[in-house]
């Protein structure tokens, strides 16, 4: 069995020069321009157009993108999945009302149907359950009622989904006041109810989520074989504290999993849309959590690049397998995705879920927190590149059992991706000055002198983008809360002009950030809490 585990203690000189890479090529980059002007004005200048050119590229991409995802969104939001999981009881009778001319999502279904007839091993929605661990540190009352209200009120049994609590010892007595009022309102409700208390300073464990998951997992675990239930017909979800998951998606999830060939090596992914509380966390914090749903609905239509990201659902056979999520690292969610893959020899992918579990947006008990709770929450998303050592560690080796034909491509999108991340903005931002800056008038060129302006053009179309980003936040936003006017649309609006900075000291900085601790060895070893506030109907805030 192939060792999916990240090590313990000091690392080998490949794994150390992995880590490194990152941050080493991102700051590379971030310099090539300035390093080019000084050799030769021209040369920065070709390399910039080059990299503008193929930004404003990926931007008509990604706007296309993120059209067909919301599109793709609404259609999936109306269907009645549990209905469409209903018709896996009697498909033959399912089959028989499905005649005559019939829409392409209807024509699927009835395809699927066929299919799921044809096989003899298949299991029924009423031997499929749902298990859902809900992990939580010291989140109010407030911020953990609604999420299990929501998942009570999903178009789905409710006795056949298994509630678990996973909470942390070191949230201390709060953490325990809520779970008790949570086991007294709703321990009823649902076909189990489980408050698990994860202990602290369990050996070879950062602190963070993984561990606490992983400990409620293994409880979940337990329970079920104690009910009798077959393991491969229990579907677990991950949610945190704050999660609303759409009225459908366990219905769909449990439909799309009972019909997937082979369950065990795939998961699942909702629509990640940070939208909860939108309207109440200050105009920075709107832009990124937009631009973040954006970014989860392009990748849902980008099956190579679909990676766990937040909530995701797995089959709890699989994670016995793997036993569970790892508890080495504080980005357990993207990095599930790679034990997966090599535990299962690269015969794994996650499957998109399109419908929404909705989250909140960062907010916090005051303006100041709330800034630098972002930046540690994107610092925390984009430590994701300790991943890019891992993945190496697992195909650069002799027995490898990824071959490389298949591994090396997904290893070239990781690492590019976070190079991407943390130098894109930076070079779009002060690339094109470079030549400028750096030589004086003899050595500048035409190209030198007009290349800001050159660039200034191309990213006027670009705006194309931007004004499509605006379009589609507003078909996505909430209904306006009644403690807000209607001007608070038009800074809905000019909010999009905090993009270039939000972009520049969230996005590229906190990436940089992550990458500058891997190239020194300042690991994050613990996993940072996004404070979660909510504002009541009075405007007051509660935390």
């Amino acid at each position: 069995m192939t060792d999916i585990e990240i090590p313990v203690g000091k690392r080998t000189r490949q794994y150390r020069f992995f880590e490194i890479l990152p941050g080493i090529l991102s700051y590379s980059m971030i310099l090539a321009p300035f390093l080019l002007a000084l050799w030769n004005p021209l040369y920065a200048a070709v390399f910039i157009v080059l990299y503008i050119i193929m930004f404003f590229v990926k931007t008509l991409v990604m706007s296309a993108r993120t059209i067909q995802g919301y599109k793709t969104l609404e259609v999936a939001q109306k269907l009645d999945w549990q209905k469409r999981l209903a018709d896996l009881k009697h498909p033959e009778q399912a089959l028989e009302h499905l005649t005559g001319k019939l829409n392409k999502v209807d024509l699927i279904h009835k395809q699927r149907l066929e299919q799921y007839v044809k096989t003899t091993d298949h299991v029924s929605p009423d031997e499929l359950y749902n298990g859902v661990i809900i992990a939580m540190y010291n989140e109010s009352i407030d911020i953990l009622a609604p999420t299990v209200e929501s998942v009570l009120a999903s178009k789905y049994d409710p006795k056949h989904i298994f509630l678990t609590i996973a909470y942390e010892e070191r949230g201390g007595e709060a953490a325990q006041e809520v779970v008790d009022e949570l086991f007294k309102r709703y321990a009823d409700k649902f076909g189990g109810f489980l408050a698990v208390k994860h202990p602290k300073d369990l050996p070879n464990e950062v602190i963070g989520k993984g561990g606490n998951i992983t400990y409620a997992g293994r409880a979940l675990q337990r329970f079920v074989e104690e009910k009798g239930i077959d393991t491969d017909n229990v579907l677990v979800t991950t949610l945190d504290s704050d999660n609303r998951p759409h009225k459908y998606y366990f219905s769909y999830v449990s439909y799309e999993y009972l019909l997937h060939p082979s369950p065990r090596t795939v998961a699942f992914q909702p629509l990640a849309l940070f939208l909860n509380n939108i309207w109440d966390v200050p105009a920075p914090m709107r832009v990124i959590a937009t631009g973040n749903s954006f970014w989860n609905l392009i990748n849902s239509l980008r099956p190579h690049m679909l990676r766990n990201f937040a909530s995701h659902s797995q089959s709890l056979a699989a994670l016995i397998d793997m036993d569970f999520w790892s508890t080495r690292t504080i980005v357990e969610d993207g990095h599930q995705f790679w034990r997966s893959y090599f535990r299962f020899d690269g015969d794994y992918s996650v499957v998109p879920i399109y419908v929404p579990i909705y989250q909140d947006a960062v907010l916090s008990e005051t303006y100041k927190k709330t800034l630098k709770a972002q930046f540690v929450q994107i610092r925390r998303w984009a430590y994701g590149a300790s991943d890019v050592a891992y993945v190496a560690s697992k195909l650069f080796r002799s027995d490898r059992t990824v071959p490389l034909s298949r591994g090396l491509p997904k290893f070239f999108r990781l690492l590019e991706s976070h190079v991407s991340w943390a130098s894109s903005s930076f070079i779009i931002a002060f690339g094109a000055f470079a030549p400028l800056l750096l030589n004086d008038e003899s050595n500048r060129s035409i190209v030198a002198h007009q290349l800001p302006q050159t660039i200034g053009a191309v990213q006027t179309f670009a705006m194309i983008g931007l004004v499509i980003s605006i379009f589609i936040s507003f078909k996505l936003l909430p209904p306006r809360p009644a403690r807000y006017k209607k001007h608070r649309n038009i800074l809905m609006v000019l909010q999009w002009g905090l993009m270039p900075i939000t972009a520049l000291v969230y996005g590229a900085s906190a990436a940089l950030n992550s990458q500058t601790r891997l190239v020194f060895g300042k690991y994050l070893d613990s996993f940072d809490v996004t404070e979660k506030a909510v504002v009541k109907d009075d405007g007051s805030v509660s935390s």
